[in-house]
């Protein structure tokens, strides 16, 4: 499988890009870049990242001002392209304001910051971001988020389920997906979801936070190393 070129996107409160970086290139071997959130300039890169954090402050709301910053045209063109594009955490919160995937991040309905280990079952192992997963697979991946209720209008929520755009659910351990194991209230407990084209994919949990044994869970590289093979094949 050939190296891939990683463009982690850095916004004024980004704090998971050294995360991303190090999940990607130390652990998998890749080559990355970062990428200012002035720069206009997306140096030739596979996929883009857009990392957690607190993007200004989340002032307004998570996203809000980001949306705004002057990468994100190039990042919407990008998208349009095809090219594949990871949001995660905050990441996924800019994505949904700037339109390039539906709905909204509410604030968590135990009204409290959640960081834990939490299990999600793979809904769609047929996608740039999970082709290294079986259906049904149970990822060990963490969540850090104040902000992670996923919410849409019913229809929406319906295209998204109609046409297996959901590709990760809050569940057990085993797999069972009921309030139990929702950390966050998201509708239907879904954790992450791809845009029509599925060349977009946000997500709450952190991904680069289980790519070690030290961390408790390898579980995130089979994301990064599903995207890793769809850009060899492409």
């Amino acid at each position: 499988m050939k190296k891939t070129k990683f463009g982690i996107v850095v916004f004024p409160g980004t704090w998971s890009d050294k995360d991303c970086y190090h999940a990607v290139n130390t652990i998998l071997g890749n080559q990355s870049i970062y990428i200012w959130h002035k720069e206009t300039d997306l140096k030739n890169v596979d996929c883009l990242i857009l990392p957690g954090g607190f993007s200004y402050g989340d002032y307004l709301r998570p996203g809000a001002i980001a949306r705004f910053s002057p990468v994100m045209n190039e990042i919407i063109k990008f998208a349009d392209s095809g090219k594949p594009v990871i949001g995660i955490c905050n990441g996924f919160q800019i994505l949904c304001e700037a339109n390039l995937l539906p709905g909204i991040l509410l604030p968590n309905n135990v009204m409290e910051f959640r960081c834990s280990n939490t299990h999600l079952k793979v809904q769609n192992n047929n996608s740039t971001f999970t082709n290294e997963c079986n259906n049904n697979q149970i990822l060990n991946i963490p969540i850090s988020h104040g902000e992670g209720n996923y919410f849409a209008d019913p229809d929406t929520i319906s295209e998204l389920e109609n046409n297996n755009r959901i590709l990760f659910r809050y569940s057990s351990s085993n797999g069972e997906i009921t309030d139990d194991f929702n950390p966050n209230g998201s509708v239907n407990n879904i954790a992450g979801i791809i845009n029509k084209k599925q060349n977009v994919l946000g997500m709450m949990p952190h991904p680069e936070r289980s790519c070690e044994k030290e961390l408790g869970s390898t579980d995130g590289n089979y994301i990064f190393k599903s995207i890793m093979k769809s850009v060899s094949l492409a």
